[in-house]
């Protein structure tokens, strides 16, 4: 019989077979099914660990899973609607539920609503993503140039000049510009980075659009990026802070003009 094992806040080993009911404490019934539910994912997460899966391993089947955290098949399903929009846990429909890949998508949907629950918001969820963006690149320039091969040098200039191009079309290269973020962040090795920058720029891209973008904004946001891609085929590192530098100003610019203007509009109201 599969068993987890928690352990409690007094630092005791309790076995998930023989959980035993507490008594409500009149604590109102919705808050204690929330409370069961987030303990039931909480055994399902130590099963996992316990067990040392990886994601795409099968998980235990619904039944195994009840007798291994002890809870009634309702509660284990609510936990794994939990776990699942995590992505903790994936379920397949017809084929089981396994562990999941461990995206950051749930952290995107959180950034996202956040900045878009508040128009306030969505100019301070940029500003912070621009600092933490600009920060993981400046500071990982010398490993950037370090990890580079002909490969990735090759793929930077391609993306610059395709933005370059785009540009002079008057079109936008949002696709190609997310692209360019993580194969600059690719020869790092680092998958935790490389999911962070994806994150991070997929937040920037739902948030982004209460920014103006012109027809210059797209020339003077493609050039930084040819600058970026000069500097890292040039194996230069301090020439690539400097260029990354740049092309992260005038996107501060533009969200301190657009905070400005909206607090203007709000003083006037």
């Amino acid at each position: 019989m599969l068993s987890v094992t928690r352990i409690t806040t007094e630092g005791k080993a309790m076995s998930g077979t023989n959980l035993s009911p507490q008594p409500d404490n009149g604590i109102p019934a919705r808050r204690r099914t929330r409370h069961l539910r987030e303990t039931v994912a909480d055994d399902i997460k130590q099963l996992i660990l316990q067990q040392r899966l990886r994601p795409g391993d099968p998980l235990p089947t619904e039944a195994e899973l009840c007798d291994a955290v002890g809870a009634s098949r309702s509660s284990v399903r609510e936990a794994v609607k939990t776990l699942a929009a995590l992505d903790i846990v994936e379920v397949r429909h017809g084929h089981g539920t396994y562990v999941g890949g461990m995206s950051l998508a749930a952290l995107v949907e959180s950034l996202a609503f956040r900045g878009l629950l508040s128009q306030a918001d969505d100019h301070l969820v940029l500003s912070e993503l621009v600092e933490v963006r600009q920060t993981l690149e400046q500071g990982l320039a010398d490993q950037i140039i370090a990890g580079l091969d002909d490969d990735h040098r090759s793929e930077l200039s391609l993306l610059a000049d395709g933005m370059r191009q785009k540009a002079a079309d008057g079109k936008e290269f949002i696709e190609l510009d997310r692209e360019f973020h993580l194969m600059l962040m690719e020869p790092l090795g680092n998958n935790l980075i490389l999911q962070l920058t994806g994150a991070f720029w997929d937040v920037h891209t739902i948030v982004a659009p209460s920014l103006e973008t012109t027809s210059e904004s797209l020339r003077v946001t493609a050039e930084h990026h040819c600058d970026i891609a000069a500097a890292a085929v040039a194996g230069d590192a301090d020439a690539l802070r400097t260029a990354i530098a740049n092309h992260y100003e005038p996107i501060r610019a533009s969200i301190a003009g657009a905070r400005a203007q909206r607090g203007t509009a709000s003083s006037e109201v």
